[in-house]
């Protein structure tokens, strides 16, 4: 058994990091792609291996040097108009050593698990292709395959349909070839393919035409959840450093993302708190049946913005504005805000992130399960010169909430003290009573003109995507002033038709929420069947748990990343949290998926 590696490509789209190197000289958490695949390749049994190279052929050749000679015998092909041509002509160049033995051909820009390619070795079939379920960043030669993993057809660029990737699989550009397929089949068509059509073409054109004219060649090898990427751009770059971090730099490259972790889509993600039934398929189809209009029109602007938040949200128009996120509208409020803030921390740390800490006045509840009361609040705040009173009900990461009623008498004591009482309810509809909870009304605004109340529409709506948030208060000197620090388009269309058609769906929101606190009531028991975590109550859609000795959260998150692809948060050093003690929090999404995360927790404990 041989390998070939065409490495001969310029990979423009990787910009500063390919100006002086080709693409497998780029590094991933430090080491070079061709140093981590020569690596792989030296635990195989593999008489030699040829690298066809090109642009900075002589750099990559004098940068592997001589550091392999006792781990493999490295030959070299030189593709001299690498800049004219594509991968067919660098697998031309080597067409006589590939009828001389069995070859792995595998592309340079790549980065796997170090089980693939025994995957491949240990497989008994002679012809072989490592396949991928289609995922949305894949990109390049698709296949189908049948009942036995026989590939029945190469889906070309031209003929790629979006109707059918449920049935499309991805090649991972690493194959396994017989001496007899290449000798007999492979060679012969690349020649009458390369005098047919040139030079400037795919080797995977060859196996397509191979595919359609000679039956079952070449079978497929599904990879399943092993991981894999391909690296052609930056941002694959990016993801490719995520997925093959190590245990000390997992963590902080997957939570410095801040989300966008579709790109992941095997990935389970327990950090970001959203509604797991809501939108209805329903409501999610009239969005997609108007995808062309809104994605080329231009949204509406903040007058009209406004009454559609109006009509949705049931509050009046001088008393709502509409943002970009609630993080657009946090920003601008704290920067709009004078004077002490009293803050409980434990709790969401973008308002405190956003204000002078010399002006913060911090209460942290004293009890092991950070529960607290708006006479807790009111005790503690009597003597301390606020100006203004930041309450998340329910808290983040707590799960403590506050009773409407008791909401209320505390707005009445900011009101009696002059003091601005900041509510944020975007949690609130994932209580037990959510049809009844909610501050978002007329008269309870214009009762307490001292109250603002935020909220969040990514967490029990469930769309994040959209960026949508909203702030309402019956002071509406406050409310104009907002809106004139926000920009007239800073809602996409999207966002502005979701208002627009969401009373439709109400009734489905309801139900969702609904459905939501009766999984959440089950997604309980099960955690607390974890020995190693110690569950605290909660109304909205996480549970706070201390992980026990001799556990801790950072080894408990890196195992379920690393073992089941499910990402959970570690939350020890929060602020307001207790040092020397672990904690972590875990989302509710739904059943099937809270079984599968179950059942990882419980292996670590086995």
């Amino acid at each position: 058994m041989q390998a070939i590696i065409l490495a001969a490509g310029m990979g423009r789209r990787l910009g500063e990091w390919t100006k002086n190197q080709t693409k497998c000289m780029v590094p991933v958490n430090g080491v070079r792609l061709i140093d981590r695949v020569l690596g792989q390749l030296s635990k195989l049994s593999l008489h030699r291996v040829i690298i066809v190279v090109g642009y900075q052929g002589k750099a990559l050749r004098d940068y592997i040097g001589h550091r392999y000679d006792d781990l493999l015998k490295i030959e070299y092909a030189e593709n001299p108009i690498y800049d004219k041509t594509n991968n067919i002509y660098s697998l031309s160049l080597v067409k006589e050593q590939l009828q001389e033995d069995d070859t792995l051909l595998i592309e340079s820009d790549l980065i796997l698990s170090d089980r693939l390619f025994s995957m491949l070795m240990e497989n008994p079939y002679p012809d072989l292709a490592l396949v991928a379920k289609y995922e949305t960043w894949m990109d390049g030669t698709m296949v189908r395959i049948d009942a036995d993993n026989n590939i029945v057809n190469f889906i070309s660029k031209d003929a790629f349909d979006y109707n059918d990737v449920a049935s499309y699989y991805k090649t991972v550009n690493i194959y396994k070839f017989s001496k007899q397929f290449l000798k007999e089949k492979y060679v012969p068509f690349l020649d009458a393919y390369t005098k047919a059509v040139g030079l400037n073409e795919y080797y995977e054109n060859v196996l397509r035409i191979i595919s359609l004219l000679s039956g079952h060649e070449l079978k497929a090898l599904p990879i399943g959840h092993e991981k894999w990427y391909e690296i052609d751009d930056k941002q694959d770059l990016d993801i490719a450093e995520a997925l093959f971090a190590d245990e000390q730099d997992v963590l902080r490259k997957y939570y410095g993302r801040y989300g966008g972790f579709w790109r992941f889509p095997q990935m389970l993600d327990y950090c970001y708190l959203v509604n797991p039934y809501f939108p209805s398929q329903r409501m999610k189809d009239e969005l997609r049946a108007n995808f062309d209009t809104l994605l080329t029109e231009y949204p509406s602007g903040m007058k009209v913005n406004t009454l559609i938040a109006s009509k949705c949200f049931g509050v009046s128009e001088p008393y709502i504005v509409p943002g970009n996120g609630a993080a657009e509208l946090i920003k601008i409020l704290m920067e709009e805000s004078q004077g002490k803030i009293g803050f409980v921390r434990p709790t969401f740390e973008e308002y405190p992130n956003r204000y002078d800490k010399s002006q913060q006045v911090t209460f942290v509840p004293q009890n092991d399960d950070f529960r607290y009361t708006a006479d807790d609040l009111m005790a503690f705040f009597a003597d301390k010169d606020i100006r203004q009173l930041m309450v998340i009900n329910p808290d983040n990461p707590s799960g403590n909430f506050i009773p409407k009623s008791d909401v209320q008498r505390l707005a009445q004591w900011c009101e009696e003290r002059n003091i601005r009482l900041v509510v944020d309810e975007s949690f609130v509809d994932f209580s037990r009573d959510y049809a009844t909870n909610s501050l978002l009304n007329d008269h309870l605004l214009e009762s307490y003109p001292h109250m603002i109340v935020m909220k969040s529409i990514s967490k029990s709506y469930g769309v994040p995507g959209l960026r949508l948030g909203i702030l309402a208060s019956a002071d509406k000197e406050l409310i104009a002033r907002i809106k004139k620090e926000v920009s007239i388009w800073n809602l996409n269309s999207f966002a502005e038709f979701f208002m627009q058609i969401y009373n439709k769906y109400e009734k489905d929101y309801q139900r969702a929420c609904a459905k939501f606190v009766e999984e959440r009531e089950c997604f309980e028991q099960q955690l607390r069947t974890i020995p190693f975590l110690r569950v605290m109550p909660t109304e909205a859609n996480y549970f706070l748990c201390e992980v026990l000795p001799p556990y801790r959260a950072s080894e408990i998150v890196i195992r379920m990343l690393k073992q089941h692809n499910i990402l959970t948060r570690d939350c020890s050093e929060k602020p307001g949290l207790p040092a020397g003690k672990q904690y972590m929090r875990i989302a509710v999404r739904n059943h099937e998926d809270n079984c599968r995360l179950v059942e990882g927790l419980k292996q670590i404990h086995a």
